[in-house]
């Protein structure tokens, strides 16, 4: 298998094949895009993909917070 899609001569893709959208912040945990984001991007303008790639590091500390395990499950009614 090879990454040939990935390196076509466009913009760079965010993904580092880390797929799990997180339950409460709804983007993905590898490269920080929401599943419409993710979705859309190869229909994307080179511009648009540039203000989405901008915008990723912002959201890192979305995902830095411990969301508390089984005992936090438990408590979310």
């Amino acid at each position: 298998m090879t990454d040939d899609i990935w390196k076509r001569d466009e913009i760079e893709s965010p993904c580092v094949k880390i797929c799990v959208i997180h339950p409460e912040t709804k983007l993905c945990t590898g490269c920080l895009r929401s599943l419409d984001e993710i979705g859309a991007w190869s229909q994307m303008t080179p511009e648009v993909r540039r203000d989405i790639m901008a915008e990723l590091p912002s959201r890192a500390d979305l995902h830095k917070q411990r969301r508390g395990g089984r005992a936090a499950r438990l408590n979310r009614a």
